[in-house]
């Protein structure tokens, strides 16, 4: 308090008021009049207490600042401990794709090299069913030619037979041939 009315007596002290010409404490200087209302608001501002008022107001505002910069920090750190636990979690997670990636690979690999197995298998399977056609086919090519040759043989000898045998020995062996059957189906 001393030091406004320290600071309230140099700026009256220094006030164009006694600068004036002519009297000064006459209610016709405006100079004299400016100064005593000037000093009565000064007065009745100290008189109601509005300086404490003002101090007490930015002292809650000053209160209200730090609860606000306390809790801005409480936030901060808070958020500070949910970053730190999402990126664990998330080297977590990246951990456990790098393992599921890995594994994938793995199976990938296995089912591959099943793949390749099966298939020399199956190569293996048809290559032993394409002999067996080719030796069946073989085997049916022999028996064809042989029945080709067996029937040429035949032609070849019954027309050797018939120029050979005269019409007498033909007669005579097919009434042999007759009686033969006769025997047979009897």
């Amino acid at each position: 308090m001393r030091m406004t009315l320290a600071a309230l007596l140099a700026v009256t002290a220094a006030s164009p008021a006694l600068a004036a010409t002519g009297p000064f404490f006459s209610l016709s200087n405006t100079n004299f009049i400016v100064s005593i209302a000037f000093l009565l608001f000064i007065g009745i501002l100290f008189y109601f207490k509005v300086p404490a008022k003002v101090g007490g107001l930015l002292d809650s505002r000053a209160e209200g600042i730090q609860s606000e910069l306390d809790e801005a920090r409480a936030l901060r750190e808070e958020a500070q401990t949910l970053l730190a636990s999402y990126e664990r979690k998330q080297a977590q997670v990246q951990d456990q794709a790098d393992r599921i990636v890995e594994a994938a690979k793995a199976d990938a690999k296995a089912a591959a090299q099943q793949a390749k197995a099966d298939l020399e298998t199956s190569i293996a399977r048809r290559i032993a069913a394409a002999e067996d056609q080719i030796a069946s086919a073989e085997a049916a090519a022999v028996k064809e030619v042989r029945d080709q040759a067996i029937q040429v043989a035949v032609a070849v000898a019954r027309e050797e037979m018939a120029r050979q045998m005269s019409k007498s020995d033909a007669s005579a062996l097919i009434d042999a041939s007759i009686e033969e059957i006769g025997t047979k189906l009897h």
